[in-house]
C-alpha cells in the first residue's frame, strides 16, 4: 500500500461483534422492550434522548446506538451518523427511538419530517425503518408503525 501523505487522514473502520445477534424484534413492543434499557430511568423525564437499534436481515440486534441526549424539549438527531453507523455494523433495519419527558406521545411535525428523512435516506442504501418509537416516562410508548405512519 502506498504511504499516505501527511495531509491526507486515513479512514479505518471495524466492527467487532460481542458474540450472537441478540433479541429478535417482531413487533413493536419487542422494540420497545429492549430500547427501554437504553433509556436512563433518572433523566428519562427532564432530558430526551434518541437510540437507534441496529438489526440484521432475521430482525435480531446487532447493536444499540445512543446518537444524542439533549434537553427538557429537545434532541439533535443526525440522520447521516444514524445512517453512516447502520454502514457500519451492515444492519438491513433500524428501530430509531426517543422520549418526550412531558409524557406526551403525540409525535410533533419535526419527529414525523425526522422519521421521513431517514425512512428516505435508508431506503436508498436498501435499509428498512421499521419503527420509530416515542418513549414516555410513566412506561406508555407510540409507535409510528402501529399507527400506520411508516
Amino acid at each position: 500500500m502506498k504511504a499516505l501523505s501527511s495531509n491526507v487522514a486515513e479512514i479505518k473502520i471495524s466492527y467487532i461483534p460481542t458474540g450472537r445477534p441478540g433479541t429478535q424484534i417482531t413487533c413493536s413492543n419487542d422494540a420497545y422492550l429492549e430500547l427501554k434499557n437504553w433509556f436512563s430511568e433518572d433523566t428519562l423525564a427532564i432530558q430526551e434522548q434518541f437510540v437507534v437499534l441496529y438489526l440484521n436481515r432475521t430482525n435480531r440486534v446487532l447493536a444499540a446506538y445512543e446518537v444524542s441526549r439533549g434537553g427538557l424539549t429537545g434532541t439533535i438527531a443526525d440522520p447521516r451518523l444514524i445512517l453512516s453507523t447502520a454502514l457500519k455494523v451492515a444492519a438491513t433495519s433500524l428501530v430509531i427511538s426517543h422520549n418526550h419527558p412531558s409524557g406526551n406521545l403525540k409525535p410533533s411535525h419535526q419527529d414525523e419530517e425526522l422519521t421521513n428523512k431517514i425512512k428516505q435516506a435508508a431506503g436508498w442504501l436498501d435499509i428498512n425503518l421499521l419503527d420509530h418509537l416515542i418513549l414516555s416516562p410513566d412506561g406508555q410508548y407510540y409507535s409510528m408503525a402501529d399507527q400506520g405512519f411508516i
